[in-house]
């Protein structure tokens, strides 16, 4: 890896934050999944957690939509709940589910400079009662249309940014917030993935 590109990795890993997740809980298009994936990405967010307990697992995101995302990301794929919220709480201290509910809090209400995990869940049916059931609390978007809800990726992105907000105002991009040993085992993937990828353009210009 050249001096220039590890500098160049290394100014995006510190900026990397380690106290906020998403959770995605049977979100079934790909492509949604990686608009979410696209958003973490440009705000920070490292760790994505995809619970799939009525669909089938994920064998790959859309390209197109998250622009490779994925390989940035450290993502975790469960098909358990329970094994899944196990794993959050090892890393979390609050974790808010995106639902309409007389106990709902205001987006804009949420302290996000605190170790969190947000979960959206299905196009359709939104975040199931297990999972709510689980978690520590709901949140909503405030909306004055007439259509109450978001497209999934759209939602993300808004409660991202609301997010990175907060957080840049407390300071959390000034230093790195990963641990040393993530940091250095990202850094080594992430050199692999360029390379990789340089060469396979490499290869295509050649054809």
């Amino acid at each position: 890896m050249t001096p220039e590109r590890r500098a160049r990795l290394l100014a995006v890993l510190n900026k990397r934050q380690s106290d906020i997740t998403v959770v995605l809980e049977n979100v079934f298009d790909p492509h949604n999944i990686s608009a979410v994936m696209r958003t973490c990405d440009a705000v920070g967010v490292q760790e994505v957690y995809v619970l799939n307990t009525k669909i089938p697992r994920h064998k790959k995101w859309g390209a197109k939509s998250s622009s490779s995302a994925a390989k940035w990301l450290s993502v975790h794929q469960f098909t358990d709940a329970e094994a899944c919220f196990r794993a959050l709480r090892q890393k979390y201290d609050r974790i808010l589910t995106t639902h309409l509910s007389s106990d709902a809090v205001n987006l804009y209400e949420i302290d996000f400079t605190g170790r969190i995990a947000l979960v959206f869940g299905n196009e359709h049916s939104g975040v199931s009662d297990e999972i709510r059931a689980m978690a520590d609390g709901n949140f909503i978007i405030p909306q004055v249309g007439i259509i109450k809800s978001l497209n999934i990726s759209v939602a993300c992105a808004v409660t991202l940014y609301e997010a990175q907000r907060q957080k840049k105002l407390a300071g959390h991009y000034d230093s790195c917030r990963l641990p040393e040993g993530q940091l250095n085992e990202l850094l080594e993937k992430w050199g692999f993935e360029e390379e990789m990828g340089n060469e396979e353009l490499k290869i295509k210009n050649e054809e």
